[in-house]
């Protein structure tokens, strides 16, 4: 079974810097991409960044310059270093994951990790 592991949430001083993590546990046969979205209280989940199997990245307007995402594809994993974080920034960080399951997968499966904690403070 594919389980996401995210790890490196906090909470941090306005200005500062967090890097997340996250693992891909399990057997999968590929990753097509890998992506961080961002839910605040009373919000809908948004984009944060992805990043492709050809290391093709996209990043929502409000994190450009300041986020960057990168992937290690022999660990499965992908990070996200966050700096000159902001209180806006506070919200739960969620991994994300589209792969072929298996060799013979027809189509894609979607995979979401449980999710951490980035608090910034004002």
């Amino acid at each position: 079974q594919v389980q996401l592991v995210e790890s490196g949430g906090g909470l941090v001083q306005g200005g500062g810097s967090l890097t997340l993590s996250c693992a891909v546990s399990g057997s999968i046969f590929s990753i097509n991409s890998m992506a961080w979205y961002r839910q605040a209280p009373g919000k809908q989940r948004e984009l944060v960044a992805s990043i492709t199997s050809g290391s093709s990245r996209n990043y929502a307007d409000s994190v450009k310059g300041r986020f960057t995402i990168s992937r290690d594809s022999a660990k499965n994993t992908v990070y996200l270093q966050m700096n000159s974080l902001k209180p806006e920034d506070t919200a739960v960080y969620y991994c994300n994951a589209v792969g072929r399951p298996y060799s013979w997968s027809f189509g894609v499966s979607l995979y979401w990790g449980q999710g951490t904690q980035v608090t910034a403070s004002s």
